[in-house]
């Protein structure tokens, strides 16, 4: 997790910093779609386990990209900061990379085996 006042190379380095690894990326993604409760985004992402989404969930809430939100049914659910919307077109030029590219390497989708 970044750390206030630490000196970067470049925004480059800090941003890969703060989105730190494949995980907290493939949340924001899920959570861009619409705001998702905990069992919802643990059934998107059943790869991750519960120990790794609930630490990588506090730590996008402590970074400022998610908040969880009370619903009108009384669970909350977890949605994108002003700060994580202004990532939904990174996260999209991201997922369209990985669309074309690996599709061309051949490799397989979990959404289009769900489909």
């Amino acid at each position: 997790m970044t750390q206030r006042g630490r000196l970067y190379g470049c925004p480059v380095e800090f941003a890969l910093d703060a989105l730190g690894g494949k995980w907290k990326t493939v949340i924001l993604a899920r959570i861009k779609q619409q705001p998702m409760r905990y069992s919802e985004l643990r059934r998107t992402i059943p790869s991750l386990s519960d120990k790794m989404l609930t630490q990588r969930l506090a730590d996008l809430v402590d970074i400022g990209f998610v908040v969880l939100e009370a619903s009108p049914d009384g669970k909350g659910r977890y949605t994108l900061t002003d700060r994580g919307r202004d990532l939904a077109a990174t996260l999209q030029a991201l997922y369209d990379w990985g669309d074309v590219h690996g599709r061309a390497v051949g490799v397989r989708f979990r959404t289009e085996i769900e489909a």
